[in-house]
């Protein structure tokens, strides 16, 4: 059942398509738990920065938001784990150990 469907979407270039569709949105959310967290953190100092022109208390400097990039680290990391599997199970046979009498003879391939 599996060899069909595997079958299926190898010939109709649908496991492609969708290897490359999870693909792109792996890398799509890997940009973005770098671009979202830092884009945030700049505008908090800015906003800091802004505040303490106007007011003379001193408050502490905005931390990271690493809670935000962990979330979208693990969505993309799940994403291309599952575009390897897909990838793997379509387009990389196992690989089938030879035995002794089935190995090619080195001679021939010189």
């Amino acid at each position: 059942m599996f060899d069909r469907l595997k079958t299926a979407l190898v010939s109709s270039y649908v496991g492609a398509i969708a290897v490359g569709w999870l693909c792109a949105q792996g890398i799509l959310h890997l940009a973005n738990t770098i671009a979202v967290p830092v884009s945030i953190w700049f505008q908090q100092r800015i906003q800091q920065q802004q505040h303490r022109e106007l007011s003379s208390l001193y408050s502490a400097p905005p931390r990271f938001p690493f809670e935000m990039a962990l979330a979208r680290l693990l969505t993309a990391l799940f994403l291309l784990l599952i575009a390897f599997a897909l990838l793997r199970w379509l387009y990389y046979p196992a690989a089938v150990e030879l035995g002794q009498e089935q190995s090619p003879d080195p001679e021939q391939e010189a």
